[in-house]
């Protein structure tokens, strides 16, 4: 069985070896993800797929350096904007609120460790995530932060195309970290992205923010917003190495903030 010397899952610990193993310093990795629809060619458990892949990634990089370890996923988000569709489920801000709440109670009470980094892979955890932040440190004494996979993977362009959902960035990391589970023969099939103009105006203006939904077909194709018909094992390739290096200076950041 896995134990400290092999492994830096929590959950691969015996309760004797918490207190040897982790430090006040150490950083807990929290994996977020989603269950929702992510167009005919990716499953329902896209964002959290992706989520335990990266964290994996991340702390096979920087584990040894800055100490980290990874707790148990939380694998449904808040995902309203993608209800119209079959398998999507989603907690409520209330409900995602306590769950939060209750998980950063129990670190604190069962766990030495006092560094929380938030590994989300769903864009549309982030507003919770970013108004609870200030809570959890306050309340909890964690030195927290957020690491957004999707602003990473795809970061704003003036590109014809916005990538937002399931398109050419989502489906190209899945084929090199999950590529079972990409439905490949399903891409070709794809019809062209909708205008890229009416996805900025709805999603990406900072000014201004709409209750939008992935079932419309202004700003999506058969929920996908964005191009997967140009992902590539390539493309794949050069994101993950972008976000496995994007984490060193997040983590060096959150060691320098903790008191």
């Amino acid at each position: 069985m896995a134990g400290p010397a092999t492994s830096r899952i929590i959950g691969d610990l015996t309760f004797q070896e918490v207190d040897s193993a982790l430090r006040k310093s150490s950083i807990l990795c929290l994996p977020m993800g989603s269950m929702e629809q992510h167009g005919p060619h990716l499953p329902l458990n896209t964002d959290a797929v992706l989520a335990e892949a990266f964290t994996d990634r991340i702390i096979e990089r920087w584990g040894e350096q800055h100490d980290l370890w990874r707790l148990p996923p939380i694998s449904i988000g808040l995902s309203r904007e993608h209800a119209w569709a079959a398998g999507t489920l989603s907690l409520s801000v209330s409900g995602m609120t306590a769950v939060l709440r209750d998980l950063c109670r129990e670190i604190v009470r069962a766990l030495p460790a006092r560094n929380l980094l938030i590994v989300n892979g769903h864009g549309g955890n982030r507003g919770m995530l970013e108004a609870l932040g200030r809570d959890l440190r306050g309340d909890f004494g964690l030195n927290l932060c957020a690491l957004h996979l999707g602003a990473i993977m795809s970061p704003v362009t003036d590109a014809t195309v916005p990538e937002i959902h399931a398109g050419k960035d989502e489906t190209s990391a899945m084929l090199v970290l999950a590529p079972e589970l990409v439905r490949r023969e399903r891409i070709s099939g794809l019809k062209a992205p909708p205008d890229g103009d009416a996805v900025r105006a709805t999603i990406l203006d900072p000014a201004t923010s709409w209750p939008w939904s992935s079932g419309d077909d202004l700003i999506a194709t058969a929920g996908v917003i964005g191009d997967a018909r140009a992902a590539s094992i390539e493309h794949g390739s050069a994101i993950v190495a972008r976000v496995v290096n994007a984490a060193g200076p997040v983590l060096e950041r959150l060691l320098a903030n903790q008191a």
